[in-house]
């Protein structure tokens, strides 16, 4: 007999229990040890089984159990020291409190996913995960971030996998009332609510759910609610789901709805709202066209607006590939913004915002990558190599500058040290260094010996092992009830040996099948008598990619041969819950994408938390922190003449890594059976990664190096009236109006011997062309470097040089003040200064000139740029 319908009924607890209440209702228990300790001990049973989601344990819990509870004066006294403690927590000042200068007082954080806790599960992989991250860091140092993103009653999807090795997706619904959740509301307490209009005079409602990430607040926005139209109640249903109408409209409610969310909420709260606006990658981007809307609203002008909208807006990119870019028919964004939707915004302005096409692309697309780069001032790729493929990439936009100047910065990512340290190695760090704080450990002291650090490993090993066989278990039961699992799945992998784990997305540029090459190899390198190695993988293919579902069916399928099967372990739908015992067990993260396709890869960072080495392609994170002694890595063969050579060359290197350096060093064991080499190595990346690969770090960075001067942009810009957004507005005006006549006319230098020497002055003066601009409106710059191929110019540095009244037959070269108008006889203005030549060999030089205004972040900000020829 099935339900017609199915809703949760929360517990209600004993009045002595309130303060596990308090604890349940914000998902600071989801990376506090000490929380979960205390939840864990209501039912450990149930614990286990609800795979530590406290709503469901509560729930699970017998009345008369927390009946018992109630009358221990200990547990009672426990879980209030607990509440203090949380309180504690969510009201002293933090880092961000104790900053000098002025700093802003909320943030907003748009993301199209977060993966906080397994219990809400709100994420399809590294982004939500990393958005997660995020919000925690910001919690623990205090920075005011109010988190944005949207509920879907399906979440991803459950991947369960076919006798066939085929990927089989499911999509159970979720109930609300059953997730660490509340409905925002009303002073009169109905729902609180955002609305869009839409197409054929239809709106689409939202009701606003809130999460506590400990001091952060979460938005979620819901449209399946009564009060839309059937079709539309779907808006929400699956993250990264539907066609590319569907997506337009989660991305419209996520910007958009989600701006009218914080207004809502500072309205209740009597808060503030945000100063500054993050857009983690570009699904959020029309956030950026509502407050533009709200400007126009108060009388600005749409240009005028936007200079309110950029100096306050972050964008990070996330993709390397312009595939992973969210792009639109432009008529479909045309027919959404052709109605009432955004009062007062023209849209064709809006569409110029997401055209494409000066980076190459399509007129007829609308490119939401590109939109967030207009709409934000300051922009970032989150590691550097990626931060270099992003000035690549969209180096379009800002035609005639060097990909080095493209105004796209970098913060690399980082991962939530207490969410993904395994309780073991953090009770080691009390027990050992007095503290639980892993990432700053001193993991080189001798308080801590190399035994104390080998055993905790091996337990960590252990605990993947019994994971392990307890999912493909429980995966077999699912697939086939009543049926009695395979006999040999109770000695799946070995908690002894060398185990090797490799866990994402399942893109084809991430080459989960890179390994099975030489299937031959890689059998004997499995099976090696004296040096076992094991694997463990999981990861999960979009729904609507074929080739990724072939990849996961040609991995599966090997790893079903019986001459291998103990040693190689698939484990299906591949979460939080998993992850966290995965990360730590594994000895070697494997990372091996197609270079440089991978912009951070954050899993390899958890394994580092834990005292994994990696053993990676020099992508992403990696080609930043690979030293020698935290792991390997595997040579790049980007020169090769086909695909198929480089996946045969980079898949020897890998295994000659695995045989004659990763498994001899894990194996090379003293007489006591510690593998004193291989320890040394653990320590290390312990003491060096842990703090340089914490999302403290990473949240530190953002605030330090955009979301500060992003306020202060912010609010040099509005002024007091928004007299200065105005000026900026008809300067960038005249400026493009005008830079079609700048140009160098002629360059000279001297002060050189026939022999130039470092020390030495080069004097350089320039003619230039200005048009209606004046020296105030530019900057002419002498860029110089070392000379290479000809000559390109590396390592390039700049001198601005000064306006001045360049010598004729009789008149020595004179500095005029800026302000005045002097010019030559053929309209032409002089400029003059000196390099002095720092470093011996190949130099070279050349002059441009570019637009200057104490408003603009970096001077490619307009794209205008007049060089010498």
């Amino acid at each position: 007999m099935k339900a017609i319908r199915k809703f949760t009924v929360r517990s209600v607890l004993p009045p002595e229990l309130s303060a596990v209440g308090e604890l349940v209702a914000n998902l600071r228990w989801s990376w506090h040890e000490p929380t979960r300790k205390l939840l864990a001990h209501i039912s450990p049973d149930d614990w286990e089984a609800t795979t530590g989601d406290p709503i469901a344990l509560l729930g699970a819990v017998s009345p008369e159990r927390l009946a018992q509870l109630a009358r221990d004066e200990g547990f009672v006294a426990w879980a209030n020291s607990l509440r203090d403690d949380l309180h504690r927590y969510i009201h002293e000042p933090r880092w961000y409190q104790g900053l000098e200068g002025e700093k802003p007082k909320s943030i907003g954080y748009f993301s199209p996913e977060f993966g906080i806790a397994e219990a809400l599960p709100q994420y399809s992989g590294g982004l939500g995960i990393l958005a997660g991250d995020h919000l925690k860091a910001a919690s623990d140092l205090g920075v005011p971030i109010v988190g944005v993103g949207l509920f879907y009653r399906a979440g991803y999807f459950r991947q369960a996998i076919s006798r066939d090795g085929w990927q089989q997706e499911s999509y159970p619904v979720l109930d609300p009332d059953g997730l660490p959740l509340n409905v925002l509301r009303l002073a009169d307490g109905s729902p609180a609510q955002i609305v869009l209009s839409l197409p054929d005079d239809r709106a689409l409602y939202a009701r606003i759910w809130q999460a506590q990430v400990g001091r952060i607040r979460l938005l979620l926005l819901d449209t399946d609610i009564p009060d839309n139209d059937e079709d539309l109640r779907s808006v929400t249903d699956r993250l990264y789901g539907g066609g590319g109408e569907h997506r337009l409209l989660q991305e419209l409610l996520l910007g958009i709805g989600g701006i009218r969310a914080l207004k809502i909420l500072a309205e209740l709260t009597h808060t503030d709202e945000p100063e500054v606006f993050h857009t983690n990658e570009g699904h959020a981007g029309f956030q950026g066209l509502e407050r533009i809307c709200d400007l126009i609203g108060e009388g600005l002008s749409f240009d005028v607006a936007l200079q309110v909208v950029r100096a306050s807006t972050v964008f990070t990119t996330h993709t390397p590939v312009p595939a992973g870019i969210d792009r639109f028919d432009a008529s479909l964004v045309r027919r959404y913004f052709s109605t009432d939707l955004l009062p007062g915004v023209d849209v064709d302005e809006v569409l110029a915002l997401g055209n494409e096409v000066a980076n190459g692309g399509s007129p007829d697309v609308f490119n939401m990558a590109v939109m967030g780069l207009r709409l934000a001032q300051r922009a970032n790729g989150v590691s550097q190599l990626h931060g270099e493929v992003s000035r690549g990439m969209f180096a379009g936009l800002w035609p005639g500058f060097d990909q080095g100047e493209v105004p796209i910065t970098s913060v690399t990512n980082g991962v939530h040290a207490p969410t993904w340290t395994d309780p073991l190695l953090i009770e080691l760090a009390e027990n050992k260094l007095g503290t639980s704080d892993t990432a700053h450990a001193n993991w080189l002291s001798s308080d801590v010996s190399d035994e104390d650090i080998w055993a905790v490993r091996n337990d960590m090993r252990r605990q993947l092992v019994t994971d392990a066989r307890h999912r493909v278990t429980e995966a077999w039961l699912e697939r086939s009830p009543g049926s009695i699992p395979p006999a040999w799945y109770r000695t799946l992998l070995d908690p002894e040996v060398l185990t090797i784990g490799f866990a994402r997305r399942v893109p084809t540029y991430k080459r989960l099948t890179l390994m099975l090459h030489d299937p031959a190899r890689l059998k004997a390198i499995l099976l090696n008598p004296e040096r076992p190695v094991q694997m463990v993988i999981a990861g999960k293919s979009h729904p609507a990619d074929e080739e990724g579902k072939r990849l996961i069916q040609k991995l599966v399928q090997f790893a079903s041969d019986p001459e291998v099967r103990h040693r190689m372990a698939f484990l299906p739908n591949y979460d939080i819950g998993m992850a966290q015992k995965l990360y730590p067990g594994t000895d070697v993260w494997l990372n091996n994408p197609l270079r440089p396709l991978e912009a951070c890869g954050t899993s390899g960072m958890k394994a580092a938390l834990n005292g994994g080495l990696n053993l990676s392609i020099l992508d992403g994170w990696w080609n930043e922190f690979y030293d020698g002694e935290n792991g390997w890595a595997i040579p790049t063969a980007d020169s090769a003449d086909t695909p198929e050579e480089r996946d045969q060359l980079e898949s020897e290197a890998l295994y000659d890594l695995i045989e004659h350096q990763v498994a001899p060093r894990f194996y090379d064991r003293t007489a006591q059976g510690l593998p004193v080499r291989w320890t040394k190595s653990i320590r290390h990346t312990l003491a060096t990664l842990s703090p340089a690969l914490s999302a403290e770090r990473m949240v530190s960075e953002y605030v330090s190096r955009l979301y500060v001067p992003a306020a202060a942009a912010a609010r040099v810009i509005e002024g007091h009236d928004y007299t200065p957004a105005v000026e900026l507005a008809e300067w960038k005006s005249r400026e493009r109006a005008a830079w079609s006549s700048v140009a160098v006319v002629h360059v000279e230098s001297g002060g050189l011997d026939d022999t130039p020497q470092v020390g030495d002055e080069l004097q350089v003066r320039a003619r230039i062309q200005l048009g209606s601009l004046t020296p105030d409106d530019v900057s002419v710059e002498v860029c110089y470097g070392h000379a290479v191929a000809g000559d390109v110019l590396t390592a390039v540095s700049s001198v601005a040089l000064s306006p001045a009244q360049l010598p004729t037959t009789t008149t020595p070269i004179t500095i005029i003040n800026p302000g005045s108008q002097h010019t030559d006889s053929d309209g032409l203005w002089g400029f003059s200064g000196t390099v002095v030549l720092e470093h011996a060999g190949s130099f070279g030089y050349t002059v441009r000139v570019v637009p200057k205004h104490a408003n603009l972040a970096s001077s490619a900000e307009l794209g205008l740029i007049a060089s010498a020829h």
